[in-house]
């Protein structure tokens, strides 16, 4: 486990300024709008995410991975495992950016963020994770492009729902209404049962 983590890694470190660049677009484009934290959290986690799909396609790394004694779910949960720590990076590196740049530009009169701020965009990029994740082992190289193509095409159209969502949020709190508890929750089901959808897709799919 701990060394399909390095590998994937290791795969994405000699195209770490590409992520970095990601990082820098982000939020240059978006740091004036009032979502921005939020959008250049899940864009950069989500374009790493991409980003690393694409590595194991173009080195063909799952053909080589199956011929190891390594079973084909240890392969799927480190992807898994992955996805979350691109997700903690990019919200996290967000929030960074941002309180940085409140403080240095107060002129753009960004707000005083809070928990909200980190739990919304990871909760959002742990629910297109779990949509991506089943399509990508089972479309694989044949399908990968143009799983890429929609999702920008998903993640470009999520921009305005993501800041009246957050509206909503400010407007009304997350204690206001008791359903909203009910949403970490139901995330954490749909990103537990991608999973063991992938693992029952990759595991039956021939290489």
């Amino acid at each position: 486990m701990l060394n399909l983590l390095r590998k994937d890694f290791i795969a994405l470190k000699s195209s770490l300024g590409v992520v970095f660049l990601y990082l820098a677009v982000f939020s240059i484009a978006f740091m004036k709008i009032d979502s921005s934290i939020q959008l250049v959290g899940i864009y950069t986690a989500f374009a790493t995410l991409s980003l690393g799909t694409m590595i194991d396609i173009k080195k063909n790394n799952h053909n080589f991975l199956v011929t190891l004694p390594i079973s084909r779910k240890n392969i799927v949960q480190a992807k898994y495992v992955t996805a979350i720590i691109y997700t903690l990076f990019g919200v996290l590196a967000s929030y960074g950016i941002h309180s940085l740049v409140k403080l240095a530009v107060p002129q753009l009169n960004k707000p005083d963020y809070s928990v909200m701020d980190i739990l919304v965009p990871v909760g959002i990029l742990l629910i297109l994770t779990s949509i991506y994740m089943p399509l990508f082992y089972t479309l694989s190289k044949k399908g990968t492009g143009i799983i890429n193509v929609i999702f920008l095409i998903i993640l470009i159209a999520l921009a305005q729902p993501t800041a009246i969502f957050m509206n909503m949020m400010n407007d009304q709190g997350f204690s206001s209404d008791q359903t909203l508890f009910l949403i970490p929750i139901g995330i954490l089901l749909f990103f537990i049962a991608s999973y063991y959808l992938t693992v029952n897709l990759f595991t039956r799919k021939d290489l």
